[in-house]
C-alpha cells in the first residue's frame, strides 16, 4: 500500500521545483550559459567534446583575460577544457610577470590548431 503524500511533501516537492527551474535561468542568463547555447561543446584547443555528463570540465576563458567585458555575441569568450584553460591562464601570467619563456602573443592565443568541423557537412549527411 503506497504511502500518501502530505500536504508538506507536495509544497516541499514544488519549492524543489522552483528554486531547480530558477537557478538554470539565472545559469542561462550567465555568460556561461550563453557561450554553452553559442558554441558547440567542444574544448577550442585540443578539440575535446562534451556531454551533458561532463560539462562542468568545460570552462569559458575570456580572450583578453577580462572578466567584466561579456559581449552578447561571444566575440571575447571561447571554450576550453580545464587544462587547456589552466595552461592559458599560466602562459598568460607568466608572460604578464615575466617568470617564464612562454611568449603569449595576439594570433597564438586565438588561433586555433584544430577545425571541430572542417567535415561537417559530410557528418550531417551521414544521417
Amino acid at each position: 500500500m503506497p504511502l500518501k503524500k502530505t500536504t508538506s511533501d507536495q509544497n516541499r516537492t514544488k519549492q524543489i521545483v522552483t528554486e531547480a527551474r530558477r537557478n538554470q535561468e539565472l545559469r542561462e542568463q550567465s555568460y556561461r550559459g550563453q557561450a554553452l547555447k553559442l558554441y558547440p561543446w567542444v574544448c577550442g584547443r585540443c578539440a575535446r567534446e562534451f556531454t551533458h555528463k561532463n560539462l562542468t570540465e568545460l570552462t569559458v576563458h575570456h580572450k583578453n583575460h577580462n572578466h567584466d567585458d561579456n559581449p552578447l555575441d561571444g566575440s571575447n569568450w571561447e571554450l576550453l577544457c580545464l587544462y587547456c584553460h589552466d595552461n592559458e591562464h599560466s602562459r598568460y601570467e607568466e608572460t604578464r610577470f615575466g617568470t617564464g619563456t612562454a611568449q603569449v602573443t595576439k594570433t597564438s592565443s586565438t588561433a586555433s590548431t584544430h577545425n571541430p568541423f572542417a567535415d561537417l557537412k559530410s557528418m550531417l549527411n551521414k544521417k
